[in-house]
């Protein structure tokens, strides 16, 4: 799959959205294709930008299986495969691949740089694409730097300049702004669409949701038809 898609006849005006999430967060994986679908019928032009969140800023830099971490977070093992088995049949629904039991929970900030880098080559939305691929159906390790590289090369990226970043503090500075921005703006669950800097629409809301705020917005903003 590539990017995520841009309508280019201009019948509706830009509209600029903020995508507040966390590779590991299975429910941002969701809201990603069910926001691709709303982009589907909007005749505008969408400018999109991935923001970073951290659901656990605490998760270790060494990988641990993710149904593990969840059963001692949420109480128990049963409680998960329930959580997963609805998120089984949401993410089917979209065609997406979903392979929770091979997930692993690590801190994402070193993934959050990569995606910053992503941004500034124009490859973004190829890249966070592809690291959720690899978090929620391939079990890789994202807390890994060879990884990382690995998978923004094979998203549009040169994977030798990422490592070498990754190993710099490249995009560090810039992670923090925005993890910082998405606290002073009360961001405290993700996925979170931010339109135009003001509206916000929470959660991985159906296709259809998303398509009528895109609509909504585009209504209110000078030169809309």
């Amino acid at each position: 799959m590539g990017g995520m898609p841009r309508r280019q006849d201009r019948l509706d005006p830009d509209v600029n959205v903020e995508i507040f999430s966390d590779v590991v967060c299975p429910w941002c994986y969701l809201g990603q294709a069910r926001f691709r679908a709303a982009l589907a019928g909007f005749a505008g032009r969408v400018e999109v930008t991935w923001r970073p969140f951290q659901l656990d800023p605490t998760a270790p830099a060494t990988a641990v299986p993710m149904n593990e971490h969840l059963a001692v977070k949420f109480g128990g093992a049963e409680k998960v495969a329930a959580a997963h088995e609805r998120l089984r049949a949401l993410t089917a629904a979209e065609g997406l691949p979903f392979a929770p039991e091979k997930a692993l929970h690590v801190n994402t900030r070193d993934a959050h740089r990569v995606i910053e880098l992503a941004g500034r080559a124009g490859v973004q939305d190829a890249v966070v694409e592809r690291l959720f691929r690899a978090q929620h159906a391939e079990g890789r390790d994202l807390g890994d730097v060879g990884t990382l590289a690995e998978l923004a090369g094979e998203a549009g990226l040169q994977a030798d300049a990422v490592r070498r970043s990754l190993e710099s503090d490249e995009g560090t500075a810039e992670v923090e702004r925005q993890l910082e921005r998405a606290r002073r703006l009360g961001v405290t669950g993700v996925p979170l669409f931010l339109f135009e800097g003001k509206w916000a629409v929470s959660g991985a809301q159906p296709a259809e949701v998303l398509a009528e705020a895109l609509r909504e917005v585009a209504a209110r903003l000078p030169g809309s038809s």
